[in-house]
């Protein structure tokens, strides 16, 4: 699947009780067996550390390079999209293009930009697996692998914004957006009040992943 699964805030979901987040979980439980995908990404490295190919420490070193700044450039490219009117325009046709004007070389072949507006909130899932704009966000949290996010963000989108501290207005519409290996997805919220005079740095500053994935929104300081 690669297109938005609808859900209208005219019919809310009834949910009795709140489900914990998989990030409390121990890992084996939240994410489960794993795929055919991982299985295959460790024996890789097995294979190329046996030949002497790589080192565990340049393995360790290049996921501490990679977390330490990939998670912040999709915050930096959106906060250009809110300063940038042309730029913006240019992410919401064309994703990849834009982030490689931007200097950002994506592992899929399309990037998909969904802009929220005050009637629509895009929220973002793999419903396979945990396929995510890694070049952008980093690598991905254990609740978005979770078999538990996967399944009932399709079903119960509301319920699960809730958990997540984000409560949404009747009349909002959600879609979900189902990412797959060939197609990444990321969201472009709605700035918020108060950011006006704001340089692109500070506005990155208020751009988390959870934000451009779509389970939370963008806060100012001081006005939560």
């Amino acid at each position: 699947m690669s297109g938005p699964f609808d859900f209208y805030a005219k019919r809310p979901h009834d949910h009795g009780h709140e489900h914990d987040h998989d990030d409390h979980k121990p890992e084996s439980e939240a994410e489960g067996p794993p795929s055919e995908f991982e299985i295959l990404s460790r024996a890789m490295q097995e294979l190329l550390e046996a030949k002497g190919v790589v080192t565990a420490d340049q393995i360790r070193r290049r996921i501490e390079l990679f977390e330490e700044d990939f998670p912040y450039r999709g915050g930096r490219v959106v906060a250009r999209a809110w300063t940038d009117p042309a730029f913006k325009r240019r992410l919401l046709e064309d994703g990849r293009s834009a982030c490689a004007e931007a200097g950002i070389e994506l592992e899929a072949e399309r990037l998909i930009a969904v802009e929220n507006t005050p009637d629509v909130h895009n929220l973002i899932v793999c419903t396979l697996c945990s396929c995510y704009p890694r070049a952008l966000l980093g690598m991905p949290p254990t609740w978005y692998k979770s078999r538990n996010y996967r399944s009932r963000v399709v079903f119960e989108p509301r319920a699960v914004l809730r958990e997540f501290g984000t409560l949404l207005p009747d009349h909002v519409t959600v879609r979900v957006h189902d990412s797959n290996a060939d197609m990444r997805y990321v969201v472009v919220p709605m700035r918020p009040k108060g950011t006006e005079n704001w340089s692109e740095e500070r506005l990155a500053g208020i751009l988390t992943r959870d934000t451009l994935v779509g389970v939370t929104v963008p806060q100012v300081p001081g006005k939560e």
